[in-house]
């Protein structure tokens, strides 16, 4: 190999030796400022899904609704996510992560109003505007591939993954104190999500990231401009329609079962802490295995990891089949997570591998409109779905949609096979 990309740039085998040992301190630091606003910023949707329901309904009526201002955050995920991308493109990724922070801050003080004036479409109009917000949030994922070497892009995806570690503390810890400190309760929630975007913005401010380029390497040493290829171009690779499936059904049951299970407790006779503390297990299970899933990645494969995260989604949907005990829930949820970050960090994984620098922001984008709008239908379909037909039935549903993830996988693999000419 003549030539080396870190953190964006390209240098020769010789320049890249002599500034090895600083390289690798500032991709350290950068990556480790990255995660940082991952524990953070995560921290505030953690707030934003803890307290929404419940302040919703101390004063609009119809608790069926109650997860409605979620959803519009999720909607407006899907309305946000190209532009956001593409700022990002144009713009650099410093400048859109700290326009994100702009939008959490104007967000997290509209559902304050919202909730304050006992307004449902201003706080629905809040969650739109925090729809941005998680937009940004979600491609810190990406950012940290472009500050690393390659070959430590899965451990980079998954170290940033597992700031959610972090924020599945921070978020309920700060819920707990903030929601009484103003009335009506929860504007004090609200009104820290705005503190914690701040903390971000500030902390982003910090990150060396790398210039925008519209360039790759071609073999040599020097970079040359390459159009970039049509966004169907992009789409019709094996491998980006494979990892783009299996995010899409990663999350989507994720968020499924998840949003659901609350209810499904309950409804089951349990009390409502127990759906705390197993929404608590199900968080640990998302975030704790990113401390390790890059190295299974580099170890085992991509598709390899992928094919174990949908074993224990299966192996989760098997455990909430055989019954409604406490156990039953938190051992469902537990692997519920597992699966979700095995298969979720292995796709994004995959998708950095199927776009040039200068297709990123669309590449990106189109993958995270498909996944995040996967999963505000989810979100919206469980809570109805679990009080029309059931929790048993919307496990019995999963196992397809995890079947869809393990024939995606294996399609691909097939489609390597071929290529290899075995």
């Amino acid at each position: 190999m003549s030539s080396g990309r870190i953190a964006g740039k390209v240098f020769s085998m010789g320049t890249y030796r002599e500034n090895e040992p600083r390289l690798k301190s500032a991709a350290k630091r950068n990556l480790a400022l990255l995660i940082a606003c991952q524990a953070i910023g995560q921290s505030a949707n953690t707030m934003m899904f803890t307290a929404t329901g419940l302040s919703f309904i101390t004063f609009f009526p119809i608790r069926g609704l109650a997860t409605l201002p979620m959803t519009m955050q999720h909607l407006g995920v899907m309305l946000w996510v190209f532009p956001a991308a593409l700022l990002m493109q144009r713009q650099g990724r410093r400048f859109g992560f700290r326009v994100g922070s702009v939008f959490g801050m104007a967000g997290a003080s509209t559902c304050a109003a919202g909730l304050y004036c006992a307004s449902l479409p201003v706080m629905c109009l809040g969650g739109v505007i925090l729809g941005y917000a998680v937009a940004s949030l979600q491609m810190y994922r990406f950012a940290a591939v472009e500050l690393v070497p390659l070959d430590y892009r899965s451990r980079a995806i998954s170290r940033v993954t597992a700031g959610g570690v972090m924020a599945g503390i921070i978020g309920p810890a700060m819920v707990q104190w903030s929601y009484d400190k103003l009335m009506p309760i929860y504007v004090g929630t609200y009104l820290t999500m705005v503190v914690v975007h701040i903390v971000v913005f500030t902390i982003m401010s910090c990150i060396d990231f790398p210039p925008v380029r519209e360039a790759v390497t071609t073999g040599g040493t020097t970079p040359t401009s390459m159009p970039p290829r049509s966004l169907l171009e992009i789409a019709r690779q094996p491998r980006y329609a494979a990892a783009v499936i299996a995010g899409m059904i990663a999350f989507g049951t994720m968020s499924f079962l998840m949003s659901a299970s609350p209810l499904a407790i309950v409804g089951c006779g349990l009390p409502h802490t127990e759906a705390h503390w197993v929404i608590f297990l199900h968080v640990m299970g998302m975030f704790i295995p990113s401390f390790f899933t890059g190295t299974l990645i580099n170890r085992f494969g991509v598709l390899n990891v992928m094919f174990w995260g949908a074993a224990v989604l299966l192996a989760g949907v098997s455990v909430a089949l055989t019954g409604t005990t406490e156990w039953h829930f938190r051992i469902a949820l537990t692997l519920n997570g597992i699966g979700w970050n095995f298969l979720f960090i292995g796709a994004t994984t995959l998708v950095t591998t199927c776009y040039e620098p200068s297709e990123r922001g669309k590449a990106q984008a189109l993958n995270d409109f498909l996944v995040f709008g996967t999963t505000a239908t989810a979100s919206f379909l469980a809570g109805f779905l679990q009080e029309q037909l059931g929790w048993f039935p919307l496990n019995r549903a999963s196992i397809w949609l995890i079947l869809v993830a393990v024939l995606a996988v294996a399609w691909l693999r097939v489609q390597r096979y071929q290529e290899a000419g075995i």
